[in-house]
């Protein structure tokens, strides 16, 4: 039985981006929105979002537009189709759920990524440890 990888540790301040970079283009009306609301958090508030993760954010913020275009197209034509068959629109929002949650995870942005990761940043900060050159 093999354990999980241990997620990297955020570093605040490596190289962090300075200021809230433009959606990209390509991307869904849905996911611009969810990407002016959770960019400047990394970027401002947190100060964690590099440029290598701007690819990441970008894939977690399509992935909220393809589960928000697809819970619409189900409750417009329902989950069973005419045919008998299951909506084709619960595969994409299974699928886009799945890999949402796993960008939000690598980007620090469910509570228990950020629990880790604040746990991290008061480790490296504590100052009482007796074994540290003074």
């Amino acid at each position: 039985m093999t354990r999980g990888v241990k997620p990297s540790t955020i570093v605040a301040g490596s190289s962090p981006v300075q200021k809230v970079p433009a959606a990209p283009a390509y991307l869904s009306k849905e996911a611009k929105a969810e990407w002016r609301k959770v960019a400047p958090i990394l970027v401002k508030e947190r100060k964690v979002l590099t440029e290598a993760d701007l690819p990441t954010l970008a894939t977690y913020c399509a992935h909220v537009g393809m589960v928000q275009q697809a819970e619409r197209a189900i409750n417009r034509l329902g989950l069973i189709m005419e045919d008998g068959k299951r909506n084709p629109a619960y595969g994409v929002l299974k699928e886009s759920s799945l890999l949402l949650v796993r960008c939000a995870s690598v980007l620090g942005l469910t509570p228990s990524d950020r629990s880790r990761a604040s746990v991290m940043e008061a480790a490296d900060n504590d100052d009482d440890n007796p074994l540290s050159v003074v």
